[in-house]
């Protein structure tokens, strides 16, 4: 369906704009333009992987990046000091992560990972809220589409608007939640091809075989049902499968479905890098993925988070994937289950511990 001049199919009952603190596309405030994240960087890629599978890294991996960060090799551009106040340390944090569907060859900003994370310090705990890329987005002050399309929009506008994608992203994030948004880190697929590789490939157990070929972008996806181990190509078809147009076809897959074959990888990941053959890796890991990585958090403020968060529990951290009803080509969200999300997110501003059945 066309979203030219907002023609969209009306709501469904469970659908709504969010409403919250004031923002958005209409805010002119300047804002500097950030460098291209550098080695320094990675420490903002251990925050994305400590919160995206809600679990430590491996002490070793923390002394790690600690000791490149300490010793100046890492250097992620931003380089500001932190007011004490502002210090990870002591203030609850809010941050949004996004994965966008770039590779060298589909040059797209589309975001098909879509989390916000919210760590608070005195707790040590954590709140994530995942959104389904294809959810329908009526937001006051925002044209009315999907939201994985917002920031490859924002993209196309940051020379006529003065402001970055980046920062446009959180703000209208921040109004739909109706928290205020600090941070951003964006990780586009070649990153994740070249982590699995790097790690040996990934561990799955593949539920029904999926097969979708695309000459344009060059995708070719010939999976089999089974256990298997996936290389960096064949994982990220994995968690990207979304319909077949081979002969005979395959089943189709909806947002839910890829969400859980989402976790799945992550899972799987988290337990090689746990593992002492993943610690040895995490330098090449790093490594692999360092062109393909955006953050806006300071030095200073990685190094406080690392501080605060390295001793977390993965009991600690609260998941809150917000589902909905599919009705091609969108997402409704579930009203309860989004406020739900939000009352998440505040209760772990508010010093709130996760609550014992959201944990993982």
């Amino acid at each position: 369906m066309s979203t030219k001049n907002g023609s969209l199919p009306p709501r469904s009952r469970g659908q709504r704009g969010g409403s919250g603190r004031p923002g958005g596309p209409a805010s002119k405030n300047p804002v500097r333009k950030k460098k291209k994240p550098g080695f320094m960087s990675r420490l903002g890629r251990m925050m994305l992987t400590l919160v995206l599978i809600s679990a430590l890294v491996v002490i070793g991996y923390l002394l790690y990046l600690y000791y490149k960060l300490d010793s100046g090799v890492l250097d992620t551009g931003v380089n500001q000091p932190v007011a004490a106040g502002n210090s990870a340390k002591v203030k609850p944090l809010t941050m949004l992560l996004l994965g966008t569907d770039y590779r060298p060859e589909h040059k797209s900003y589309l975001t098909d990972v879509i989390m916000v994370v919210t760590l608070n310090p005195q707790t040590k705990s954590a709140t994530i809220v995942s959104l389904p890329r294809d959810t329908y987005m009526e937001l006051d002050g925002y044209r009315r589409t999907k939201i994985n399309e917002y920031y490859t929009r924002f993209k196309g506008k940051e020379d006529t608007s003065g402001i970055s994608a980046e920062d446009e992203m959180k703000t209208m994030m921040g109004k739909y939640l109706d928290v205020n948004i600090d941070y951003v880190t964006i990780l586009n697929f070649q990153a994740f091809r070249k982590a699995v590789d790097e790690l040996g490939g990934v561990k799955v157990n593949i539920s029904e075989d999926m097969c979708y070929t695309d000459s344009v972008d060059g995708t070719d996806i010939n999976l089999k049902q089974g256990p298997a181990k996936l290389d960096g190509d064949n994982a990220l078809d994995y968690v990207r499968y979304r319909k077949s147009n081979c002969d005979p076809k395959t089943k189709p897959s909806d947002d839910f479905d890829r969400n859980r074959r989402q976790s799945e990888v992550l899972h799987s990941l988290m337990d090689q890098m746990q593992s002492l053959g993943g610690v040895v890796k995490i330098g090449g890991v790093l490594d692999a993925i360092n062109d393909n990585m955006q953050t806006d958090l300071e030095k200073d403020q990685i190094k406080n988070m690392i501080a605060a968060y390295w001793q977390m529990s993965k009991n600690n951290v609260e998941f809150r994937p917000v589902t909905g009803t599919w009705s091609s080509p969108y997402v409704y969200i579930n009203e309860e289950e989004l406020d739900a999300a939000k009352r998440s997110l505040k209760d772990r501003l508010s010093g709130a511990a996760p609550t014992a059945s959201a944990a993982p």
